[in-house]
Formats: structure tokens, sequence, C-alpha cells
């Protein structure tokens, strides 16, 4: 008898996996167990994990053992299934992912990503209208310390509470979305030399066939990035980023990108300061530490506006962003 019950992959990149512990990856990898249990309950099939990573292939029977042992409960509940990409970037996971895939729906998650309860069935339950081509969750950052608190404040992702509007803003979050397997097989994560561009440039591609990205309240946590090290490149990529994504979506003119890079720095100081005032007190920041949490943000974007000006004026070549060795652990 044919199985009709509905069906979705997971794909899960390790490139992440190497600014995090173990036991932090295990405690996502136990999450997602726990997701697929209450999803599968619900009438969904028996889902395939699909783990990319950046090795060889003869790196996987390693990574399958060290899985198991983190995580025995994902075996048991989901076909886990590993796919070599060597050398592959954070995008080049996904896709490499995709090709594994074989439900009609598909969800990405990090490695670093931990989901809450409740994060799969709220991701997967609106494709049940056939309009629907993708689904975005809602990721935020945790805080425990004066570093990971401005971190999380000035980030790209939305607060933890408060901040729906925000979060409707964003683009496609690549460690918390789903899509319809057919539409995202042939419409890749696009090839580009930034770091995070590729989300940006999806969306785009997305709305530009007539499908909306309906964001969810599907939850899960990132590990805060740790470290002056990783802060001081992060920031210059971002820029850089930032100068790619303007090329690719409005103008590949230098007069226009340096202009760019002037507005863009005073809008991002403008909104790290309206963002550090409004939420800090609900990150647990004492009030003597806002000034300086202003300051590490407004430095940040400086540095981000370093990164886009040095690339929109030439004065760096546009090449592949690869997390440097002196980032380390985060």
């Amino acid at each position: 008898m044919v199985d009709k019950r509905p069906t979705y992959s997971i794909v899960v990149e390790m490139e992440n996996a190497q600014f995090i512990d173990w036991d932090e990856m295990g405690v996502g990898l136990t999450a997602l167990a726990r997701e697929i249990a209450v999803v599968s309950s619900t009438g969904f099939a028996r889902p395939k994990v699909v783990i990319s990573h950046a090795g060889q292939n003869a790196d996987t029977s390693s990574l399958q053992s060290r899985i198991e042992a983190e995580a025995p409960q994902l075996t048991q509940l989901a076909e886990v299934t590993f796919t070599a990409c060597p050398g592959g970037r954070y995008y080049d996971l996904k896709n490499n992912g995709i090709s594994a895939t074989d439900g009609k729906l598909v969800v990405f998650m990090d490695s670093d990503t931990v989901p809450e309860p409740g994060w799969l069935s709220t991701l997967l339950s609106p494709f049940q209208d056939p309009e629907i081509v993708c689904v975005n969750g809602y990721t935020y950052l945790l805080c425990d310390d004066f570093f990971s608190r401005t971190f999380a404040l000035i980030w790209f992702f939305p607060m933890a509470r408060g901040d729906q509007r925000f979060a409707k803003k964003r683009a496609i979050n690549a460690n918390n979305v789903a899509f319809r397997r057919d539409w995202i097989f042939s419409h890749p994560f696009p090839e580009n030399n930034g770091f995070k561009v590729s989300c940006t440039l999806l969306l785009h591609q997305l709305r530009r066939e007539g499908h909306e990205l309906l964001s969810v309240n599907a939850r899960v946590h990132h590990y805060c990035p740790r470290g002056w090290r990783f802060f001081y490149w992060r920031a210059l990529v971002t820029g850089r980023d930032a100068d790619r994504k303007f090329v690719a979506l409005h103008a590949p003119n230098r007069s226009q990108r340096i202009a760019k890079s002037f507005s863009r720095w005073g809008t991002m100081s403008w909104r790290t300061m309206r963002r550090v005032i409004r939420h800090a007190p609900q990150t647990g920041m004492p009030l003597w530490q806002i000034p300086f949490s202003l300051a590490v943000g407004l430095a940040f974007y400086t540095l981000a506006f370093f990164g886009q000006f040095s690339l929109a004026a030439g004065l760096v070549r546009d090449e592949i962003e690869i997390v440097p060795d002196f980032v380390g652990h985060s």
C-alpha cells in the first residue's frame, strides 16, 4: 500500500558546528528529535534528516558516530543520512543537502540552533494551503553576558520578545525555513562571494515569481557568537555583504555604491541606538552597561561601514568570504 502521509525532509548544515561545542550541538539535535516525534504523532511520515558537511566522504563515519552519541533519539525517529561537500561553504552545504532529500517539503536548520517546542509543526502546517511555497520561522540569539546581550540587541535577528515588527522585515532565515521541494530544488541558494548574501537574493527570486514569504512564530534560538576576533571580522564582512546586495539588487555604479555605504552607516547607527535603548532592559542588561553597549554597537557598524566603503570604492577585491583561522572558536 502506498503511504499517503505528508512527507518532509530536514537539512542540517555542519559549517556552524565548528563554532560551538558538541554538547551544545547535541542539545539542538535532541530538540529536533523531540519536534519530529510530535509531528509524526499528527500524521506526518518518518522524515529523512540530511547532515551536510564540508569534509570528505571518509569523514562521515566519525561524524555519524558522534551524532548518534549526542542524540541517539534522532536515529530512532528519522532516517539520518550524511552527504559530503568537500570544502563547501554555508550555502553550498544547504544546496548539497537538497539533492539528498526526498520529502515534498524541505526544512532547513543549522547545527548551532535549538528548536523550541512547537517549532516544526508551526513551520509545516501552513503548507496545507497549496499556494504556500516558503514558510519562514522566528530566530533569535541567546544572551547571558554583556557581549552576547549586545550582539542580541544589534544583530539582524529580532529579540526574543516584543520584536514582531522587526521580525516581519527579515529576509529568509536559512537556519529556520521550509520550502516546497520542487521549488527549492529548482531555485537553490544563489552563488555569491558574500558570507550571508544568498538569503536576500533567494527572497527576491521568490517574490519575482509572485510568491510571498510567510513568516510564522516557529521559534529556534541561536547560540550567540563570541569573541572580539569574530566581532571584528563579522563587522567588516557585514559591510562587504551590504555592498554585494546593493550591486545585485540595485546598481553596480561605483559612485552610487559609495553613497550607499555612507547612508547605510547613518541608518544602522540610528537603528542601533534605538534598539539598544528600547530593548536593553528585556535582556537583563544593567542600566550602567547600556552606554557601553551603545558604544560597542556603534563600533560594529562603523567597522561595517569601512568594510562596505572599501569594497564599493575598489580598495579591496571582491573575493570569496571564508571564516578566517584567526576567528577561531566562538
